[in-house]
């Protein structure tokens, strides 16, 4: 045989000579969940080993983070019932817990990377990403809703809004919005597929944010649908998007491989609160080798297309990666 392919896999270092895919804690966004000042930190029971966290310990998190070449953080508010209403006033208010949170935390790392979550569902009665009237989800209102939290949001401080409400439109009017208010630096990861998955449960534990009625197939995308991925970027892109999420990950590599293949923008993908889950559990009942489970999942990301990946196990690879350079 004059060709053998096993002889670039014949050793480690060959084997790390040819290697096409290569993750490094950089590429990725680790999610923190703030929670606030009346509220102790707490495990989050269906998302074994990552917390709900005040503010002080985000600060510690962080710096852990830092230290393990981690540089970009997603915060999500946990907001207190009696703080929500049907129009997510306190989104923006001049008191929310998020947007001083935001604020101290960039004034003690300047140098990092901080993302935030645009959509009603954290701040709203209803549950829903957009503003709830007799039943359905109105989205040109939700649209000026969203513009009020995403200037109060660039106001604090934040680097990258992160719309994850698909209504229509959004890209272009948070665009519009930022830009007259003078944060033409700031940038945008639209959610630009985000699918009405079953793999959403212990995030939804974590804000307790679930729907109070109905769901959200009527403005996330239907699993089913691969070419309507294309027409949401399109739109998004047009509209003045900086990067495109893919969300869920695993069970969208296609979608991730399409979007990469057919636009010139970053690529992101939300390794979801349920994929980490499934993981975990089968970990913790020894049918799966944690330390080499997860990096193979975070693997099959980036090589579908991937330049970044949103994952809860961002801190744990990164200790691995650090490990095995030593």
């Amino acid at each position: 045989m004059l060709s053998r392919p096993r002889r670039n896999r014949k050793n480690s270092a060959i084997r790390k000579m040819v290697e096409e895919t290569i993750i490094r804690p950089s590429d990725l966004i680790y999610p923190i969940f703030l929670n606030h000042p009346s509220i102790p930190g707490s495990e989050i029971q269906s998302l074994p080993g990552i917390y709900r966290l005040q503010l002080e310990e985000v600060m510690r998190e962080i710096e852990e983070c830092i230290e393990l070449g981690i540089l970009t953080f997603v915060l999500f508010p946990v907001v207190p019932e009696d703080l929500k209403d049907k129009t997510a006033t306190y989104s923006y208010a001049e008191e929310n817990f998020y947007l001083t949170s935001i604020h101290a935390i960039k004034r003690k790392f300047p140098g990092i990377v901080l993302m935030s979550d645009v959509a009603m569902d954290p701040y709203s009665s209803d549950g829903h990403d957009g503003l709830v009237e007799n039943g359905e989800i109105i989205n040109d209102k939700t649209l000026a809703i969203l513009g009020k939290m995403a200037v109060a949001q660039a106001q604090a401080g934040i680097d990258i809004i992160g719309p994850s409400d698909m209504m229509d439109g959004r890209v272009g009017f948070l665009r519009n919005e930022l830009d007259s208010h003078h944060f033409d630096h700031v940038s945008i990861m639209s959610y630009t597929a985000k699918y009405a998955s079953a793999f959403y449960g212990p995030f939804r534990d974590a804000l307790d944010s679930a729907p109070r009625g109905g769901d959200k197939k009527t403005y996330q995308m239907n699993p089913a649908n691969k070419n309507e991925a294309l027409r949401e970027a399109r739109l998004d892109e047009a509209e003045g998007a900086d990067f495109l999420m893919v969300k869920p990950a695993l069970n969208y590599l296609d979608v991730i491989h399409l979007l990469k293949q057919n636009s010139v923008l970053p690529i992101s993908a939300y390794n979801v609160s349920g994929e980490y889950a499934m993981l975990m559990a089968a970990c913790e009942k020894g049918w799966l080798d944690y330390n080499t489970a997860m990096p193979e999942m975070l693997l099959s990301i980036k090589r579908a297309g991937a330049d970044i990946i949103l994952t809860y196990f961002a801190k744990s690879f990164a200790r691995l990666y650090k490990e095995e350079l030593r």
